[in-house]
């Protein structure tokens, strides 16, 4: 579920320059000024990519990065970090070992 007041200082720090200025130069005092969730808060001062990421939409998570300084690189990387690793497959413990799977032939409507 997405995060409004995350979502609204992202926003605001896109389409208002002065207000990126001031995020630069004292970044928790710009943060005071939205109903941000302490934990939220935590997370944006240690630029945690993995608990942001769910609650703003893409564009806007890029944007603050991008204004957070941290390079597309390393902000690539830690979203791919975040994608599930694909499980390895089991074997099939129904069957003996080297036995292969029997696909279903097509269903004959004559009967």
């Amino acid at each position: 579920m997405t995060d409004y007041w995350l979502s609204k200082l992202f926003f605001d720090l896109q389409h208002d320059e002065q207000l990126a200025a001031d995020f630069r130069r004292d970044m928790a005092s710009v943060i005071n000024r939205y109903e941000i969730a302490p934990a939220v808060r935590k997370a944006l001062s240690e630029d945690d990519v993995a608990v942001l990421a769910p609650l703003v939409n893409a564009y806007l998570l890029r944007f603050y990065f991008q204004i957070r300084g941290m390079p597309q690189e390393e902000f690539m990387a830690r979203l791919h970090a975040l994608k599930p690793k694909p499980t390895e497959s089991k074997p099939d413990e129904s069957r003996p070992a080297g036995a292969k799977p029997v696909e279903a032939e097509p269903l004959n409507s004559n009967g």
